[in-house]
């Protein structure tokens, strides 16, 4: 009895899959950017993110649509790419740094597949002076939670 009192507790504490299916892509023009000068492997980062930050932002709004679409439109980096390194030895992949940021577009659908709400967001710094930098996407990194909390947002009205 105890050890089924336990895993009910467990159970309760999981957390829950918020949107049954998210859908990320790329804009044929940052395609090109990925396999021309980022590298592959860098959209697939990009996409993970962008998935935790969705899954967290819905998950805190408690909101759980159907389904949702998300485009990159365009990313930048703040730190070279390791193809970028590869194929520029003159960068650092400490001191070279750069604006970076990300535009995303999404759309969220219910269960019968109707828009319910949608959204297209950019945030790119401004100032080189501002750039942190810490990783590689920074910027773009801070770009998707934004995007996510205020589709989220919309969502849950």
């Amino acid at each position: 009895m105890k050890t089924f009192l336990i895993a009910i507790a467990a159970a309760s504490l999981a957390p829950l899959a918020y949107a049954a299916e998210i859908n990320i892509g790329y804009s044929t023009d940052f395609e090109e950017k990925l396999v021309d000068d980022y590298g592959t492997r860098e959209g697939e980062k990009l996409i993970a993110d962008i998935r935790k930050d969705i899954e967290h932002a819905f998950q805190k709004a408690g909101i759980d649509p159907a389904k949702v679409s998300v485009t990159i439109v365009d990313a930048k980096p703040n730190r070279p790419t390791m193809q970028q390194l590869s194929d520029n030895p003159g960068l650092d992949a400490l001191r070279s740094k750069s604006i970076g940021g990300m535009t995303l577009k999404g759309t969220a659908y219910d269960a019968s597949g109707t828009v319910i709400g949608e959204l297209e967001y950019d945030w790119y710094e401004h100032d080189i002076r501002q750039v942190v930098a810490a990783g590689v996407w920074h910027d773009a990194n801070r770009a998707s939670r934004n995007f996510a909390k205020r589709l989220a947002e919309q969502l849950a009205g």
